[in-house]
């Protein structure tokens, strides 16, 4: 030892001035012993969450859209087949003015040509002019055909 006498109390105050801050919810540690235990979080992880929870999120979405294209893409297809029955009937043989909202039935002679009738294929007796029933149809207001039942 030099002979120095060495005031332990300012030592103390020295020493707590060096661990400690004026502010102490800046510091990237516990401040003192009873202070709540600080963790470093795994970015990795945070973002491996957020990526997978984006993922989830996108592909319901996605999912949903998938099935609103199928839907209209169902729509499509009948609406695309009322035209093509539509087109067939006003090439068909009619004998009388077919009424909005009333039903009528489709038939195909032997010679392949059409003819539109009142009479339903059960209402048939004996003699029955047709070789083919194509159709059930009701006239719509856009003059389009909608088929309520089909021989298949």
């Amino acid at each position: 030892m030099t002979g120095k006498k060495i005031d332990v109390d300012k030592l103390d105050l020295e020493l707590m001035k060096e661990k400690t801050t004026e502010n102490p919810g800046t510091l990237p540690y516990a401040h003192h012993s009873g202070s709540a235990i600080i963790k470093p979080e795994d970015k990795g992880k945070i973002t491996g969450r957020a990526v997978a929870a984006m993922h989830s999120q996108t592909d319901m979405q996605l999912s949903q859209i998938y099935e609103q294209m199928q839907l209209l893409a169902e729509q499509a297809k009948k609406i695309q087949s009322r035209v093509e029955v539509s087109e067939r009937i006003y090439q068909a043989s009619v004998a009388f003015e077919p009424l909005i909202n009333h039903i009528y039935y489709l038939y195909q002679k032997q010679d392949g040509s059409d003819f539109l009738s009142m009479i339903a294929p059960e209402e048939w007796g004996r003699k029955k002019d047709w070789a083919f029933f194509v159709a059930e149809i009701k006239l719509l207001a856009d003059h389009t055909w909608e088929i309520l039942r089909e021989n298949t």
